[in-house]
């Protein structure tokens, strides 16, 4: 199928075009015009070596893929849409090793394991210890607010995440700014600011798997009541060896951090640039604000799948081995399911969006500890710092093939 209507040459995953903006006029015409539309690609421009991948831009068509695994494969060529046109093709396999990248019945018995830091308990566990991190992480910010303008990114939105992480698997707080470090480089490599090479990414993936495997060995040796040693000492349940548990933490270093950093960020500046809502925010605060704010976000992109068989979807012919790709903000804006799509509504209910995938075996195991995060910010941010304003600055967005990224986002108080 063709989509005359679309600019030549377009591409969702180019990380030129997504550091300008989300591409969503063109998602609405693949929607309507070839909701499975194959994008041409020069022969390894992605890292892979093929021609291009199949777009896959209905909600209705994300979620059938996202629940047919035994269509569609994790692991073939990982989730993960582009990398650096220079990366080996051992170093993308070497990625399997992450649950995110994982079919079944391996990723079933890796997800068994670590969902055990994530039951309604453990989270519930969190919840006292992270509202007061929320309310110290902005009453910092009001105190740098007091002088101008501060970057909310750097200042707010990423500190939370971070000592939630911290918090949750038992690393020292002190370290959470090595953790951040790293998860940067490991996602920034087609930003030209940050000067990373593929290189440096993949040492500070290294660096921070060699962390988790360190503290890994440490409660085998002395366990303690935290996640770690339920993961990786629990005696007759089933354990992640020191590698397993080294990728897991990688995962949640970019799943956890990098996501509800950038849906933080994009919430605060849809709540500004759509002040009732803001208003209406801090009057009432709804508990339906969260969903919406990680619907109108959608940190990620997309993510792909490897069909392992010929197969059809959406009229489109698709053959075994095509990469096909999930494109969750063009799912999140369907007309089909949601009643104004464009609109920012944060009592928006019911709320199907796919910002936390789209179902199935990988359907995102920390949705309710995000959610968490993002309620406990916001009413902090409307108790501290009622009255922030966007500066003349627009959002600086991150250069990426695959994450909707700000890497900063001036605001002032008044």
């Amino acid at each position: 199928m063709s989509c005359p209507a679309l600019p030549e040459g377009f591409d969702a995953t180019d990380p030129d075009l997504l550091q300008s903006r989300v591409p969503f006029p063109e998602f609405a015409q693949l929607r309507q015009t070839a909701p499975v539309w194959w994008c041409p690609q020069r022969r390894g421009v992605t890292g892979f070596d093929d021609e291009g991948y199949w777009a896959v831009t209905r909600h209705a068509d994300v979620k059938y893929v996202s629940t047919h695994p035994e269509l569609f494969s994790s692991t073939t060529n990982t989730a993960i849409i582009r990398f650096n046109e220079h990366i080996q093709r051992d170093a993308i396999d070497a990625q399997r090793l992450i649950m995110l990248n994982m079919d079944p019945p391996e990723h079933t018995r890796v997800r068994q394991i670590v969902q055990r830091g994530f039951t309604p308990r453990a989270i519930r566990g969190l919840e006292e210890a992270l509202r007061d991190r929320a309310r110290k992480i902005v009453e910092e910010a009001a105190a740098t607010a007091a002088d101008g303008s501060f970057d909310f990114v750097t200042q707010v939105a990423c500190e939370l995440p971070l000592q939630a992480i911290a918090e949750l698997i038992g690393v020292p707080q002190k370290d959470r700014a090595k953790i951040f470090d790293w998860s940067n480089k490991m996602i920034a490599y087609d930003d030209p600011e940050y000067a990373i090479t593929e290189e440096v990414g993949s040492n500070a993936a290294m660096e921070l798997i060699g962390y988790a495997m360190n503290l890994s060995a440490q409660r085998k040796e002395c366990p303690a009541k935290d996640i770690v040693t339920q993961l990786v000492a629990a005696e007759g349940q089933g354990n992640l060896g020191s590698d397993e548990f080294g990728f897991f933490v990688l995962l949640l270093a970019v799943a956890g951090n990098e996501t509800t950093r950038n849906a933080i960020s994009h919430g605060m500046h849809a709540f500004l640039t759509h002040p009732e809502q803001w208003e209406l925010y801090k009057a009432t605060r709804p508990t339906t604000a969260a969903e919406e704010i990680v619907r109108w976000a959608t940190p990620v992109v997309s993510f792909q799948r490897t069909a392992t068989q010929d197969t059809e979807l959406g009229g489109a012919k698709i053959k075994a081995g095509d990469r096909v790709g999930m494109f969750y903000s063009s799912a999140n804006h369907d007309p089909e399911v949601f009643t104004h799509p464009d609109v920012f509504d944060i009592t928006r209910d019911p709320n199907p969006h796919l910002g936390f995938g789209g179902g199935g075996p990988h359907f995102c195991l920390g949705k309710s500890l995000a959610v968490m995060e993002i309620d406990l910010i916001f009413n902090a941010l409307a108790d501290a710092l009622p009255n922030l304003h966007l500066t003349d600055a627009p959002p600086r967005r991150l250069r990426a093939a695959w994450l909707n990224g700000i890497k900063e986002l001036r605001v002032t108080h008044t």
